[in-house]
Formats: C-alpha cells, sequence, structure tokens
C-alpha cells in the first residue's frame, strides 16, 4: 500500500505539476499531452497504471479544488457541501466560520466565491486526466484488445463519467431540463475551451462512458477498493441513469450489483459504535463488509487538519471536535423510528445529534488523531438496496420489488427485526419511506443531493440550524446550486452566462 501510494503522488505530479495554479483558466493547453503520455506508456507501461492513480490521488488530496482552504479535499469536501445543501446536515456552531458561506446559501449565488471555483475545477481536473488515459490508449472511440489497455480505458471512462454526473448536478439549477445549455464537454485533453453543450449531450455523454466503462473492467481485479472495478463502475452508472431520469434502469443496475457483487450490507455492529472502537464505525474499510469504493489511508499519506475526518470527527485534532459542528438536521432526526439502531450514530457533544458514533476515529480520544489513518467511503452496497427500492418504486409494477429491497436493509437497522410494517405501504407512501430511510442510512455520506436533484424534491431545514431554520427551497432553487466560477466566465469567451 505504501509504495503505490508513493507513485500515485509521483504521478499526480507528473500530471499537474508544472501547470499555473490557474488551471481552469488555461485548461487545457498547459498540460502535460496525451501524445506524450503515449510515447512514454510505450516505453514504460507501467506510466499509464501511474496516471490511472493520480486521478484517484485527486480524489482525496487537499487542494484538490485547486486552493489551500481548509474545506478544499477532494471528494469528500464535496461531500460535506452537498449534506449541507440538501438540507440533512445542519451546521450547528460556526467556531473558525469554516462551511458558514455554504450555510448561508452565499456561496451558491456568488461566483466570486471560491467554493464554486474548487468544485468546478476539481472535477474538470478529474476529467482532463481521464482524458490524458483514454487519448494516449487511442481516443474514446478505440476500443481496447488487450486485458490491461481495457482496464485502463474502463477506469478512465468511469472516472469521466462520474465527474460529468457531479458536474450536471450542481452546476444545472434543473438537471430535467435536457434542452438548456449546461457545460463545456471535453472528450480530449487537447481541445480549447470550448462552449457549453446541452444538458442531453452532457447525459449522453457520461451514460456512454459509463456503459463502456462497465464492459471494459468486465474481468480486472483490482489492488485496492480505491480503484474502479465493474461493481464500481455499476454503481455510478445507476446513479447516472438516476440522474437522466431513467428510473428503470436506475433500478435494475443497482440490482444487479446487489445480486451479483461481493458485498454485503452492514450489520448492526458494523454501523454504529457499540463499546469495541474496532469493530463498529466507518473508519476501516477492510472491515466494512458493504464497502464498494474508498481509500484506505495511511499517516504516510500525510493526512490531517485538512480532511473529512478533521471536519466531521470529534476524535480527531481539527474542527469539529474545536466547535466547527456540524449535526443531522433536527426534523431528520426526530423521524427516526424509536427502535431504530442507528439512533445510536448520534449523540451530544455541544449539541444535539453529532455523529461520533458512526464517524469516529478509533482511538476515540477528543482530538486525539492527527495523522489520519481512517479510511474514507466513497460508495457502499446499501446505496444499491436504496437506489432500486427508489427506482422500483417509480411504477406500480415493480412496487413489491421496491419493498423487498427496502425491507432487506431494514430488517438489520430495526433492533426487533420487524419489517411488516412496509408491507402495507404503496405508491406515494411507499416512496416517501424509502426517500427516508435513504436520508437516514446515507446521512454525511454525500448522497441526498442527487437523490433531491433527481426527485424534485423541496426541503425544509430543521430548528437546530442556525441559519434560515425552518424555511423551504425547491430543488432548483439557485441557492442549491453553484454558478460557473468567475475565472471560467472571464477565461472562456465561449461562456459568458450562468445556467
Amino acid at each position: 500500500m505504501k509504495k503505490t501510494i508513493k507513485l500515485t503522488v509521483f504521478s499526480l505530479g507528473l500530471l499537474l505539476v508544472g501547470c499555473k495554479d490557474e488551471f481552469l483558466e488555461t485548461f487545457p493547453t498547459q498540460q502535460i499531452s496525451a501524445e506524450t503520455i503515449a510515447e512514454a506508456s510505450a516505453l514504460n507501461p507501467g506510466l499509464q497504471s501511474a496516471t490511472v492513480a493520480g486521478i484517484y490521488a485527486t480524489m482525496y488530496s487537499p487542494g484538490a479544488g485547486g486552493t489551500s482552504n481548509h474545506e478544499d479535499f477532494g471528494q469528500k469536501s464535496t461531500d460535506i457541501k452537498t449534506d449541507i445543501l440538501s438540507g440533512d446536515m445542519a451546521l450547528a456552531r460556526k467556531a473558525y466560520n469554516r462551511w458558514a458561506s455554504m450555510s448561508e446559501l452565499q456561496t451558491t449565488v456568488d461566483f466570486t466565491l471560491s467554493h464554486n471555483y474548487r468544485e468546478w475545477r476539481y472535477f474538470y481536473k478529474i476529467i482532463f486526466a481521464a482524458n490524458n488515459v483514454i487519448d494516449a490508449l487511442g481516443g474514446t472511440e478505440t476500443v481496447p484488445d488487450n486485458p490491461d489497455a481495457r482496464a485502463f480505458m474502463g477506469q478512465a471512462l468511469a472516472a469521466r463519467g462520474y465527474a460529468y454526473l457531479y458536474l450536471s448536478q450542481l452546476f444545472v439549477n434543473d438537471p430535467s431540463n435536457r434542452g438548456q445549455d449546461a457545460l463545456p464537454i471535453y472528450t480530449n485533453a487537447q481541445t480549447p475551451n470550448v462552449g457549453k453543450s446541452s444538458l442531453g449531450d452532457v447525459y449522453d455523454l457520461m451514460i456512454d462512458d459509463l456503459e463502456r466503462a462497465v464492459d471494459y473492467l468486465d474481468g480486472f481485479s483490482r489492488g485496492d477498493k480505491s480503484q474502479i472495478d465493474q461493481w464500481v463502475a455499476r454503481g455510478i452508472l445507476a446513479y447516472a441513469y438516476g440522474a437522466a431520469g431513467n428510473f428503470s434502469a436506475m433500478a435494475t443496475t443497482a440490482q444487479a450489483v446487489v445480486d451479483g457483487g461481493p458485498f454485503s450490507l452492514m450489520t448492526p455492529s458494523q454501523i454504529v459504535y457499540n463499546g469495541d472502537p474496532n469493530q463498529g464505525g466507518f473508519n476501516d474499510l477492510s472491515a466494512m463488509t458493504g464497502s464498494m469504493w474508498g481509500v484506505d489511508l495511511t499517516a504516510d499519506q500525510g493526512i490531517g487538519l485538512i480532511s473529512f475526518w478533521g471536519q466531521m470527527d470529534i476524535f480527531s485534532y481539527s474542527y469539529q471536535w474545536a466547535g466547527n459542528i456540524k449535526a443531522m438536521d433536527e426534523s431528520l432526526y426526530s423521524q427516526m423510528a424509536s427502535n431504530d439502531i442507528r439512533r445510536g450514530q448520534f449523540g451530544n457533544y455541544i449539541v444535539p445529534n453529532v455523529p461520533y458514533n458512526k464517524f469516529y476515529h478509533s482511538g476515540r480520544t477528543t482530538g486525539g488523531q492527527r495523522q489520519v489513518t481512517a479510511d474514507l467511503l466513497y460508495m457502499r452496497v446499501a446505496e444499491m438496496y436504496l437506489l432500486a427500492a427508489e427506482g422500483y418504486a417509480e411504477n406500480s409494477a415493480t412496487e413489491a420489488q421496491a419493498r423487498t429491497m427496502l425491507k432487506t436493509l431494514m430488517a438489520q437497522r430495526l433492533s426487533d427485526g420487524d419489517t411488516s410494517y412496509i408491507d402495507a405501504l404503496s405508491g406515494a407512501a411507499l416512496q416517501a419511506e424509502i426517500k427516508l430511510q435513504s436520508r437516514l442510512e446515507l446521512w454525511g455520506e454525500g448522497k441526498s443531493y442527487l437523490r433531491m436533484k433527481r426527485q424534485q424534491e423541496t426541503i425544509t431545514r430543521g430548528n437546530n440550524w442556525l441559519d434560515f431554520p425552518g424555511t423551504s427551497y425547491q430543488y432548483s432553487d439557485e441557492k442549491l446550486t453553484f454558478e460557473i466560477p468567475e475565472a471560467e466566465l472571464r477565461d472562456n469567451p465561449l461562456i459568458n452566462d450562468q445556467n
């Protein structure tokens, strides 16, 4: 693991260091060229592996969004932002002023603020790196003819599709309007600045990328869970189908992961701290039977203050412990059944509903973890159960399948295992229960925002919010969507308006 990480960090530097800080604005003219990578790969086949590894390193590296801000650390910083925007994660204390502009809904209406820039740059950085791999293998339309090339191409296509999925939800007010001009599409690393393509074209690209990734990754055996394999690609594809409004395909794709993948739902002893710090919680991928995708962090990676754990865990030396407290929305918590074991994930630390029994360093010493060794989770199989249930519930003919998926999950979450109440649910009531259980199960994991957008929901903040308690917002409200950043509008002459 340690050797792999060193290669990852080096490769990231190879790809991205030497460029101006203004990556976004100069994109992609000052990056290492695909031709150079292709030539180098002929001499050193391991370079493509290192290049793909650089994509994965970007996902957890401090400064992944191009700033030194302590809220800039890749995918998990995005997950915090989106849980705040979805209304599930309340900023209950503002020490050090971290995440204040997100909670106050200032960032999302001011294109000059850096949160917009960070998200845009982070995901387009992934796209650019993926395009370098794709170009080196012959381009988007190439069908690789050997297993190694197919695996590299599959991972790169999946990463590109993943990035466009998030961009299409984060930067578009109403992601159901396929005809609107939405985002620039880059399918090779040498394309100069381009204007917006329609949202429909973005959806078509991301779905095509992910469908081909699933095909190319057939038979690929990954070295660790930081890599995208066929099961992860299917999981991302399920989300992409849902974003594009194809709920039937979302359900069947998620079902395929449940039925065929080597994963099982986290048990009650895994889902919440139960007195054994080495058994429960979301800190060790190897102990989480339901983990599909994530990063096994080690002290050698030097991750500390600027991290997901620093922002969410009172047992890490950083902001959550010091008083910048994120908690479950009060009204959401109140909807948990009295026999729901997930109640035990939360407790009182200065304020109620703090997740110190879900996200915690195993040492459980307040402010104790300085060098982060607790792992990062990107995807788990419970999401697939919930996506399948959600998709099946959209059609009265498949409601029985929706109930089955939901009951399987809830049998592991209710202390008595009694899920008979679900048998009586149908139509809007069944859909509402699936939504509720998705919010409860995946709290703090960054997935509620994607559901809010695809289901066109209205959210209402609870009374434990410091900002706008009791206020409701529709999914398409500009306050819940990022602005195209000032730097892009300034330096790309082909984009001159917001979405």
